[in-house]
């Protein structure tokens, strides 16, 4: 990241979303925000994390920027379905591989003790339906595990509010995921159109989120003045080095 927190290679576009929801947010009483933030039980990262703490309790916020639709799509998968589509195509491969065994008896690869755990190779056949189940299972496979990151992030309630942040031609309502809010650029402006769904999250998880809020500014911060964690690690080695 630069000294205003931009990464290498990242977009003016994508950006200035970021910097908008980071405004927004502190607009509306988030006071500690932080920029690609990690998130608490899960893989994923934030573009903007954001907390805020009143009278009646604390509030957690996740903010996503999309500036194509393309990136929108890639996260906005369904478990559910994937997981559906990829047990089909798992069937429609074991009866495919069930016929070939019959059909090309040659592929067996007598690799075991019994024949029964042979291994075969029905890539060298170039049956062209395997193939294309073959594909399909990858693809569907990749998606279950790399494309469902709003679901996820509800799902493991990471946050109590989940916010998409995108620009006034990118929106459109039927394609903003289940319980997520949006945020749509206007006029250079962000205009909540709509809410999102308040998510239980635990006095654990609030903590932790808080947490990884001051690492990402620390990290930040870091960089902005020079300090590295290889000098850092340096010095905390020493010999003599006194702790308190």
């Amino acid at each position: 990241m630069d000294s205003l927190g931009k990464r290498r290679g990242e977009t003016e576009a994508h950006f200035r979303l970021k910097r908008l929801a980071l405004h927004w947010a502190q607009v509306h009483g988030y006071s500690a925000c932080g920029l690609e933030v990690s998130l608490p039980r899960c893989r994923y990262r934030a573009d903007v994390a954001a907390f805020k703490s009143s009278g009646t309790g604390t509030t957690t916020a996740v903010f996503e920027c999309k500036q194509a639709l393309v990136d929108l799509r890639r996260d906005n998968g369904s478990s559910s379905l994937t997981r559906s589509r990829l047990e089909t195509a798992h069937r429609r491969r074991e009866t495919l591989e069930k016929n070939l065994r019959v059909h090309y008896p040659a592929v067996r690869i007598p690799d075991s003790l019994f024949a029964e755990f042979d291994s075969h190779n029905f890539d060298g056949i170039g049956h062209r339906g395997y193939k294309q189940v073959v594909r399909q299972l990858r693809a569907l496979q990749k998606r279950l595990f790399d494309c469902t990151k709003f679901e996820t992030l509800v799902r493991y309630r990471c946050a109590n509010l989940f916010f998409l942040v995108l620009p006034h031609e990118l929106f459109r309502d039927s394609e903003i995921p289940i319980s997520w809010g949006a945020l749509v650029e206007l006029d250079g402006a962000l205009v909540l159109r709509r809410k999102p769904v308040w998510q239980q999250a635990s006095p654990e998880n609030q903590a932790h989120f808080l947490e990884r809020i001051a690492r990402a500014g620390t990290r930040a911060l870091n960089h902005r003045l020079g300090i590295t964690f290889q000098n850092l690690l340096i010095e905390r080695n020493q010999p003599g080095q006194t702790w308190i």
